[in-house]
């Protein structure tokens, strides 16, 4: 049953590439202008932030869900791009300490099951000075109706959205993970799923 799930929800996130790109793609472009060296991916899901990348640019990604692969490599195979994709999870990644120049994350943080030790992982494989590029979704502040509503419906959310987790602080989070300097900025997107219309954009740099 969970290899069923997997398999659909991968179609699924497929048939919303367009609607992604029309949302987030601006922003990426802004985001990872300046992105060189190794860049390593947790969650690219199908692909969507490769047509994203500058030129030059080593990628490897590491996605949890195999029936997500073959989305990537079509995504690669038409933007003429060599990647190197394997299955595993983002609190513990099969890769050497100190040993990627960057690492990337959008919209995967609300759904790893431990976020704060995937953020000592993402601290772990980052080169002294290189950064971790996110765009996330996040908890509404405190006292809203927002945030009632997102830790109401989180159990249910959990189920239909592949763990997502609607109020999770991920910017507060980061802001103590260790990092020499974490810069972000705020933004809502336009969404009928109100309850994640609050995002957060930016970089954390490792010492």
């Amino acid at each position: 049953m969970a290899g069923l799930y997997k398999k659909l929800f991968a179609a699924l996130l497929a048939r919303g590439d367009a609607h992604q790109d029309e949302v987030y793609g601006e922003r990426k472009r802004r985001l990872f202008a300046d992105l060189h060296g190794t860049v390593l991916e947790i969650g690219p899901g199908t692909g969507l932030n490769l047509p994203y990348y500058p030129e030059g640019v080593r990628w490897v990604g590491v996605e949890p869900n195999p029936h997500m692969h073959r989305y990537v490599k079509e995504k690669a195979a038409a933007l003429g791009r060599q990647v190197e994709l394997v299955t595993g999870s983002a609190q513990r990644l099969e890769v050497g300490s100190e040993s990627v120049d960057a690492l990337v994350s959008t919209l995967v943080l609300c759904s790893v099951p431990d976020l704060d030790a995937t953020l000592t992982e993402i601290r772990r494989v980052l080169k002294p000075g290189g950064r971790f590029y996110f765009i996330e979704h996040v908890a509404a502040p405190e006292g809203t109706t927002l945030r009632r509503a997102q830790h109401f419906v989180k159990p249910l959310w959990r189920v239909l959205a592949d763990g997502c987790h609607p109020d999770r602080e991920t910017g507060r989070a980061l802001e103590k993970a260790g990092f020499a300097d974490v810069q972000y900025e705020a933004f809502d997107v336009e969404t009928p799923f109100v309850i994640v219309r609050p995002h957060i954009m930016g970089t954390a740099t490792k010492a």
